[in-house]
């Protein structure tokens, strides 16, 4: 994010203008830090004599030319905008820059293979950083035609919006060449894209649809473009008739790209991903699962988000959160993942569920006053919470009339802005139902509701009477309309299976459930059966007993994923000691086969040992997880998704002699075990491990390095450096992250290593050094780099009453900006949650 734009600033820049077109030139061959940037953009005043401005962040501005009139950079300038003075009715602006590469994921983006030396750039404008490579008026209301003229080496790839229509053109008298790109629709400024460099290129076409498909030269090798082509293809056939709109971008790319700061980014025709998802490694079939989620979630940007765009970062989350349910909701009925809904509630809502139990918890129709406010905001509820509330809706309203809406929608409303209400007006036309009530309780108000039964059973084992409780937090004290079902489950020969369901409407404090009264009392009582609503859910004794006894028994996916999900928020709430929980996980994980689940309850479980058991029962704890780990690594079938993914649990619990000594025999191939490939990554995760536990050094890791001298052996490397216990190891490594000289990636993975949980004491110097550098990292760093200093090296490795006191003074003296105070009191409270946790496991204990 660049300048600090205001929704206020927006609002009036968008009530005088109308912008028309951009010609972009760029010259990518002039340099290594900076490049030449040429803008010409036509624009629209309605009240002429106005003054207005553009956005442009760059280290030179040349020339700016306002209506054949040369204005001086020096005075219309400020590093940040060039102030337009006295416009006219219809206004031609040319502005000429030398704007710089990034380092950091924002703007162009340079990054150097160390395997080749072969340069790579791309561009990542969302929020506000398409200014970082050309001026323009740069927000989601503004939108206009894009053309892009590009001077390349004769090596590169050029990729932007449109297919080109000229391609390595000679320039005279220079080694450059010259693409073309011809004019976009009318889109916002942020989906405009450039990515250019010796990417390896597999084309393919789908219902007319050309396909590109991109990466390194140095990772072609890896890439299953097969694979990724197929979930592309399966995606555009069920869109096109779900939404009844066909694709309106013409060509279709997908770039994996190095260092990229996020999982992916919907470019219109020319989406960006993480280039992690091309695996060198093997990987467990979750990690398939969520890259087809991922592109199924890009994919559905193009209509919601591209087509139709929000007018301001209000309504992010009708972006975000569509393309989150209908991702989900495509995956589960045109891929082969059809269990997709359980990964959404284990994954998704347990990430919602935290971010709405924060102090900084937000209705997911969110008030962003700016920019700066915006790029904290992409977050669990915007995202994932948002896409719960839509699948509620759609239990609401019905599927056809959800998306009968939705089609309306895109029809109305295609290649202009919008609001809440614009789709609300829609639902509401499809449905025949007023959805004013339901958006005050689901979209305007922030927390989560807790359901829990209560109920009443007679001397035969029926019930005699049967209610849902509905219950809100204080702070927060909403009691919504949910559509729920309620799930019977027994015991049987072939498992835990249902019995009974029943669905209803439930409000208020006390709903009756008169369906269920003779029914025979289950073994198990799922509340939310099916995942239809968002809350949090409790278990009554029996149903609790049964799901600790015996949960990977239960036979359907789903309702096995919803009460780990609720034993795990109810160790986090404290209301299940943490150790109960890694006991759970222990004894239940060998019944789970979904991969992508069995995963989730490793991460969870290690999270317990970690924040919430009591400190005297940790390294029992973690013994026993890593002892339940092993055997099942060496009883899994080998070969098998699930053997991989005990191996890198077990590589994540290690602590005790043994356990090591069998990790370093496993690393070196002392130890094999029958079907397991150690190959590439699993051995970055083995030796992370050692080092931590101070069972492997500096001599280890410059050994693996040289094995694997690539861009992610290098991060890896970092992070294992960083990750040494020792007194310098940790001084070295503050160092770099507060240098102002790593590349995104690299700041990242040496963060990670740095604040390994298990080196709190080796860490306790710094807690006043990450105070004392707050300042300067939002004065002098990029909004990406400050806000991912601030949350990751925030001091919650040391659960203790002092964090919190030290951090209350900073906010109280210091008086940061929203965005830095938001990010503080969510850290603060997860070092709170943690003290209540740890509390209410040792006296469980006792």
């Amino acid at each position: 994010m660049a300048g600090n734009l205001t929704r206020e600033e927006a609002r009036e820049r968008a009530r005088i203008l109308r912008v028309d077109s951009y010609a972009v030139e760029l010259d990518l061959t002039s340099s290594d830090q900076t490049f030449t940037s040429t803008t010409v953009v036509r624009f629209h005043c309605s009240e002429p004599g106005a003054a207005s401005f553009i956005d442009l962040v760059a280290p030179t501005v040349r020339e700016v030319t306002l209506n054949g009139v040369a204005l001086d950079p020096a005075e219309v300038f400020n590093g940040e905008r060039i102030t337009l003075p006295d416009l006219r009715s219809d206004n031609e602006l040319r502005v000429v820059a030398d704007a710089a590469y990034m380092r950091t994921g924002e703007g162009l983006h340079r990054f150097v293979d160390p395997v080749d030396g072969n340069v790579y750039l791309y561009s990542q404008f969302e929020t506000a950083d398409a200014q970082r490579m050309y001026a323009c008026f740069d927000q989601p209301d503004l939108k206009a035609t894009f053309e892009l003229t590009v001077l390349a080496p004769a090596d590169f790839e050029v990729v932007s919006n449109t297919a080109p229509d000229v391609v390595r053109e000679p320039v005279p008298g220079s080694t450059a060449v010259r693409w073309h790109f011809p004019p976009t629709p009318r889109i916002s400024t942020y989906i405009t894209a450039l990515v250019a460099g010796p990417y390896h290129v597999v084309r393919d076409e789908h219902d007319g649809i050309p396909l590109g498909v991109y990466c390194r030269a140095s990772l072609a090798q890896y890439l299953d473009a097969d694979a990724i082509l197929e979930v592309t293809k399966q995606g555009f056939d069920f869109f096109h008739q779900l939404f009844g709109v066909r694709y309106p971008f013409g060509k279709y790319d997908q770039l994996f790209v190095p260092e990229f700061n996020a999982g992916a980014m919907e470019n219109a025709g020319a989406v960006t991903f993480l280039e992690d998802y091309v695996f060198r490694s093997r990987v467990t079939d979750a990690r398939y699962e969520r890259r087809a989620e991922t592109i199924l979630h890009e994919m559905a940007h193009m209509w919601f988000g591209n087509l139709v765009t929000m007018r301001w970062w209000d309504d992010l989350w009708l972006n975000e959160s569509f393309a989150t349910f209908a991702s989900v909701y495509c995956q589960a009925q045109a891929t082969k993942w059809r269990d997709a809904w359980t990964t959404f509630a284990n994954v998704e809502k347990a990430w919602a569920l935290r971010q709405d139990q924060l102090p900084s918890t937000h209705p997911i129709a969110a008030d962003i006053p700016d920019i700066q406010a915006v790029e904290v905001n992409f977050d669990g509820i915007t995202y994932a919470k948002g896409a719960s509330v839509l699948k509620q809706l759609v239990a609401y309203v019905g599927v056809e009339e959800f998306f009968s809406g939705v089609r309306a929608y895109f029809a109305e409303h295609a290649w202009g802005n919008t609001e809440l209400s614009d789709l609300l007006a829609k639902l509401e036309e499809a449905s025949g139902r007023d959805l004013s009530r339901w958006s005050r309780e689901w979209l305007e108000t922030a927390g989560v509701n807790t359901m829990r039964p209560e109920f009443e059973v007679g001397p035969d084992g029926t019930f005699t009477s049967f209610a849902v409780l509905q219950e809100a937090p204080a702070d927060h004290p909403t009691l919504r309309s949910h559509r729920l079902a309620i799930g019977l489950y027994d015991r049987t020969d072939q498992g835990i299976v249902r019995r009974d369901r029943v669905e209803l409407d439930v409000s208020g404090e006390r709903t009756e459930v008169p369906e269920l009264v003779g029914k025979r009392q289950p073994d198990l009582v799922l509340l939310n059966d099916d995942d239809l609503t968002f809350i949090k859910l409790r278990l009554d004794e029996q149903s609790l007993r049964t799901v600790v006894e015996s949960a990977g028994e239960i036979v359907e996916s789903l309702p096995r994923a919803l009460v780990f999900a609720a034993a795990w928020d109810m160790t986090r709430d404290g209301e299940m000691p943490a150790r109960d929980y890694v006991r759970l996980v222990s004894r239940n994980l060998a019944g789970v086969r979904d991969v992508a689940v069995a995963q989730t309850l490793q991460r969870q479980a290690v999270s317990a040992l970690i924040h919430y058991v009591s400190p005297e029962w940790q390294e029992e704890g973690f013994n026993l997880l890593a002892s339940r780990l092993r055997e099942l690594l060496t009883s899994a079938a080998p070969g098998s998704d699930l053997q991989l993914a005990y191996a890198h649990g077990f590589a994540e619990t290690a602590r005790a002699p043994e356990h090591l000594s069998l990790l370093r025999g496993i690393y070196e191939g002392a130890i094999e075990v029958e079907g397991l490939k150690v190959d590439t990554d699993l051995r970055w995760a083995l030796l992370r491990r050692l080092v931590a536990a101070g069972a492997a050094g500096e001599a280890e890791i410059n050994a693996e390095l040289e094995r694997d001298p690539t861009a992610a052996g290098e991060r890896a490397a970092a992070g294992c450096r960083a990750a040494i216990p020792t007194a310098a190891a940790k001084a070295a490594a503050w160092e770099r992250i507060t240098s102002g000289t790593l590349a995104n990636a690299e700041f990242r993975a040496t963060l990670g290593g740095f604040v390994e949980p298990a080196h709190a004491e080796l860490l306790r110097p710094y807690v006043d050094r990450y105070f004392g550098q707050l300042a300067d990292a939002w004065a002098k760093w990029t909004a990406e780099f400050a806000q991912t200093f601030t949350e990751f090296a925030y001091p919650g490795y040391l659960i203790e009453e002092e964090t919190l006191r030290r951090t209350d003074a900073y906010l109280e003296t210091e008086n940061p900006v929203p965005a830095l105070r938001r990010l503080l009191l969510e850290g603060r409270a997860g070092v709170e949650r943690a003290l209540h946790a740890r509390a209410q496991d040792a006296a469980a204990a006792h």
